[in-house]
């Protein structure tokens, strides 16, 4: 995926105000994208669904299995 210098990013509020591990989130007209700040190259796309019932599975425990 090519990534566009025109791409407005979005750091999440929980992530603080500086530091490199910052979830960042753009919009785009046919996805959402998603990428960590500290490795700014890797990113994901998504609808907006799609990252919805994502964030709607993270609230409900659905991922706790896969943390230590």
């Amino acid at each position: 995926m090519v990534m566009s210098t025109s791409i407005q990013w979005r750091k999440s509020s929980f992530s603080g105000a500086q530091g490199p591990d910052c979830v960042e989130l753009a919009r785009r007209a046919d996805a959402t994208l998603i990428r960590e700040s500290d490795d700014p190259h890797v990113v994901l796309a998504t609808t907006r669904t799609g990252l919805a019932a994502f964030i709607a599975g993270a609230k409900a425990g659905a991922f706790d299995h896969l943390t230590p």
